[in-house]
């Protein structure tokens, strides 16, 4: 038993009482405290009085991205600078970033939230965790870090930038779990298994977030590394890793809903659709710096608020299908670049390294997908390489229903990113 099981197993009508009354609270800070809130919620005609619980919340205004970009940077603090602790922003390259403001008692929620992730897939403060998400502005490293210290455990700030000395640390010092994205844990894998060193590593769990990964993805890497790999969802605007994650048995992330409440609309009506796949919207409802209301994650997905079998009643957010800007649209056909990864990954003999090149010639979208061969075997047969060539177009063709050009690359001839990985490269940009 830790501190949290009694709340992960509450009945629906105890977590949706609850979520009801932090609702109010949450709606009469931010209209008395955040005057963008007041300014929208004026703008519909609400008042605060006019929010009794969860079945008003569909009157609530929505928070978008481009509120985060038009308040920046402080715009929707909730707090005066005096009670912000901590600021973290998100990790885009371009234009002004999305910042969020954190109290101390945000911060102590936080941990607890990654520590109840860590503690629901296994992890004790018996464990060494290695924490190579990146740390500073991005919430990664120290969302990890300060939710596995929480739980007690040994942990060890690694960050990226060196897989080599990642590596030695990992085995000099018998880390049992490691936390980063799903791409660099696979590049590490891949470091390992050329080094001849995955029997010199004692790992066990791996704790993975900040980018779409596949199940074939996870069953690649655990084979590989003899581990349990689990997905952490989070976003910097909500607080950072921790907002929900999966359980042993894989069938969706438990959201923590005392904190964090969720429910899913069509994205072209935002009309709420409770039983149908649609995008996945937030509310805050403890947060304190920067509680936010309604906010558009532009994630896709459903959610199960049926009892798990690990027995917890949390709602569950299923697996993501994309999201709504990442989200391609070739020759009229919606394409997600995590399903070109699930079809890569059915075929034995390539890696889940893939670029995609969209393009348009003679006004007509075309689609290249580039994929690492495991050896330059394949490459040098050439009925080999004709056989995977085959069974990669096959397997893209069955998954999205697109013939694509398929180029055969050696491997580690695209880019192994130790962060978010690209995968999309989009020309048609070039000519709107």
């Amino acid at each position: 038993m830790i501190w949290n099981e009694t709340k992960e197993c509450m009945s629906r009508d105890e977590i949706e009482t609850m979520q009801s009354a932090r609702l109010v609270k949450v709606v009469n800070r931010v209209y008395h405290n955040v005057p963008y809130y007041r300014n929208k919620m004026q703008q519909l005609g609400l008042e605060p009085g006019d929010i009794h619980g969860l079945e008003d919340l569909h009157k609530l205004p929505f928070t978008t991205y481009e509120d985060l970009r038009d308040t920046y940077p402080f715009g929707l603090a909730a707090v005066p600078k005096s009670e912000v602790v901590r600021l973290h922003a998100s990790s885009g390259t371009t234009g002004k970033p999305k910042i969020a403001v954190y109290t101390r008692r945000d911060i102590d929620i936080w941990a607890e939230c990654v520590a109840r992730c860590m503690t629901m897939i296994g992890i004790t403060r018996e464990d060494v965790i290695q924490v190579a998400y990146g740390y500073g502005l991005f919430t990664g490293g120290l969302g990890a870090h300060y939710g596995a210290e929480e739980m007690g455990a040994l942990v060890i700030p690694m960050s990226t930038g060196n897989t080599q000395k990642l590596i030695t640390m990992m085995i000099d010092c018998e880390a049992t779990a490691i936390a980063c994205t799903p791409s660099y844990l696979l590049h590490v894998a891949e470091t390992l298994k050329a080094k001849n060193l995955l029997d010199k590593v004692k790992l066990k769990y791996a704790i993975c977030g900040a980018e779409p990964w596949t199940d074939s993805m996870r069953k690649q890497m655990e084979d590989t590394l003899g581990i349990k790999a689990y997905d952490i969802y989070g976003l910097t605007e909500i607080c950072g890793p921790g907002v929900a994650t999966d359980c042993q048995y894989h069938k969706g992330l438990h959201i923590w809903e005392d904190h964090f409440l969720p429910e899913i609309i069509d994205p072209v009506t935002m009309e709420q659709t409770p039983n149908e796949s649609g995008e996945l919207v937030i509310t805050t409802l403890t947060k304190e710096g920067m509680p936010l209301i309604r906010y558009r994650t532009k994630d896709l997905t459903s959610i199960d608020k049926t009892k798990c079998e690990c027995g917890r009643t949390m709602a569950r957010i299923q697996r993501f299908k994309g999201r709504t800007d990442d989200m391609l649209i070739i020759k009229g056909v919606n394409v997600f670049p995590s399903q070109v990864e699930e079809a890569v990954l059915n075929v034995p003999g390539v890696t889940a390294h893939y670029m995609m090149l969209v393009d348009r010639i003679d006004n007509e979208d075309s689609l290249e997908v580039q994929v690492e061969v495991e050896n330059t075997d394949i490459l040098n047969d050439a009925n080999l390489k004709q056989d995977t060539y085959n069974k990669v177009r096959k397997e893209i063709r069955r998954t999205i229903g697109l013939h694509a050009d398929i180029t055969l690359l050696e491997p580690k001839a695209l880019e192994h990113s130790q962060g978010k990985t690209k995968h999309v490269t989009d020309n048609r940009k070039l000519y709107q």
